[in-house]
C-alpha cells in the first residue's frame, strides 16, 4: 500500500502506509528484529575469538622455552690450554671436546631448567673449510653442529665471527630459541648479540677463566644479558697436555744439505695442502716466516730426522732456506 501525503505548515509529509494520523513526528523504532539479530551474531562472533585466544594462550603456555650453545672453539682451545697447561699451542695438548660438550650441555640444562635444547654449534677453522679427522669426530656427536671458517697461513681463523652472527641472528629471528649461551670473547661477537637480542632473544655469555687480567672483551661483557666463567676445575678434566717427545742424539748429526732436503719436502706438503693463495700470502714475509709455520716447520723436521734441531741455529736456518727455495721455485 502505498505512502499518503499530508498537508503541513512546512509541506508535505509522506506518512507510512497504514499510518492516518498524518503524525509528523512518527518514526521507525529503533532496537527492532532485525538489530537484535545482528547483535547476537556479534556476541557470538566474540564469543569464538575469544575461545580461539585462550585455546592459543594455553597452547603457548604449554610450549617449552627452547636454548642454544654458541662455541667459538678456538677461543676454548686457547682459553683452557692457557689455564691449565700454560700454552695456546693446540700441539702442546689434547682437548677433550667430546666430554667438554656434554658439559656445557648439563650447565645449560640447570640453568635453563624448563627450557629444551636445540643444539650446540661448534665454531673452528680449518684448511679450505675442509674438517680435520678431530671436527669430523664432533660433528658426529648428537645435538652437534660443525661450521667451519677458514685458517690462514698465520693460522688464524677467519670468518668465525660472521658464522655466529648470522646463526645467532637467524634463530632468534625465527623465535627458534629464546636464551642463547655463547662462549667466545671477542668482540666482533658484539654486533652478534646486539642482532638476537633486537628479536627478543637473551644472550649470556660464558668463558673460561683468564690466567691473568681478561680474555673477553669489555664491550662484549656489556651487551650481554648475564655472564658466567669456567674456573680451573672445571676445565681441567677435558685438557691433558702431550708428552714432549725426546730424541736420542746417537749417530752421526745431519748435514746442512740432510735438512735442507727436508725442509723442501716438507714445503711441498705446505703447498699441496694450504694452496697457492696461502702461499701469496706467505712469500712477501720473506725470509721471515710467521711464528706458527716456522713453529711447525720445525716439529715435522724434527719427527723426519728423528733427531731434535733445538740448540742448532745453522741447522734450522738451513732448514728455513730449504723451506723457502721450494716455495719459491713454485710461484
Amino acid at each position: 500500500m502505498c505512502g499518503v501525503g499530508h498537508a503541513t505548515d512546512n509541506g508535505w509529509h509522506m506518512s507510512e502506509a497504514g499510518d492516518t494520523t498524518g503524525n509528523p513526528d512518527r518514526t521507525r523504532a529503533p532496537g527492532g528484529p532485525a538489530a537484535s539479530a545482528n547483535g547476537a551474531d556479534i556476541a557470538v562472533q566474540l564469543e569464538r575469538t575469544n575461545q580461539l585466544l585462550r585455546r592459543m594462550l594455553a597452547e603457548v603456555a604449554k610450549t617449552p622455552s627452547t636454548h642454544a650453545i654458541f662455541v667459538d672453539a678456538g677461543y676454548v682451545y686457547a682459553a683452557a690450554g692457557l689455564l691449565v697447561t700454560g700454552t695456546e699451542d693446540r700441539r702442546s695438548f689434547d682437548l677433550d671436546a667430546e666430554g667438554l660438550i656434554e658439559a656445557f650441555i648439563d650447565k645449560a640444562r640447570t640453568i635453563f631448567a624448563d627450557s629444551r635444547l636445540l643444539r650446540v654449534y661448534w665454531y673452528d677453522g680449518a684448511r679450505r673449510r675442509i674438517h680435520t679427522a678431530e671436527q669430523q669426530s664432533i660433528a658426529e656427536l648428537p645435538d652437534v653442529k660443525v661450521r667451519l671458517g677458514n685458517l690462514n697461513a698465520n693460522n688464524q681463523q677467519k670468518g668465525v665471527d660472521s658464522l655466529i652472527r648470522s646463526d645467532l641472528e637467524s634463530l632468534a629471528r625465527h623465535r627458534a630459541i629464546s636464551d642463547a649461551a655463547l662462549i667466545g670473547g671477542d668482540e666482533d661477537l658484539v654486533s652478534a648479540v646486539e642482532a638476537a637480542q633486537g628479536y627478543g632473544a637473551r644472550v649470556h655469555l660464558w668463558g673460561i677463566e683468564a690466567a691473568e687480567g681478561r680474555n673477553q672483551a669489555e664491550p662484549l661483557l656489556w651487551e650481554v644479558d648475564s655472564q658466567r666463567t669456567f674456573d680451573l676445575d672445571f676445565c681441567k678434566p677435558y685438557v691433558t697436555r702431550r708428552p714432549v717427545t725426546m730424541y736420542e742424539e746417537s749417530g752421526p748429526a745431519p748435514t746442512r744439505d740432510d735438512v735442507r732436503f727436508v725442509g723442501a719436502r716438507i714445503a711441498a706438503t705446505w703447498l699441496s695442502e694450504r694452496g697457492r693463495a696461502e702461499l701469496a700470502q706467505l712469500l712477501p714475509g720473506h725470509p721471515f716466516l710467521p711464528g706458527p709455520v716456522d713453529q711447525d716447520l720445525l716439529v715435522e723436521a724434527e719427527r723426519l730426522l728423528q733427531r731434535s734441531l733445538r740448540g742448532h741455529a745453522d741447522l734450522r736456518r738451513a732448514l728455513r732456506d730449504g723451506f723457502w727455495q721450494h716455495l719459491q721455485s713454485q710461484y
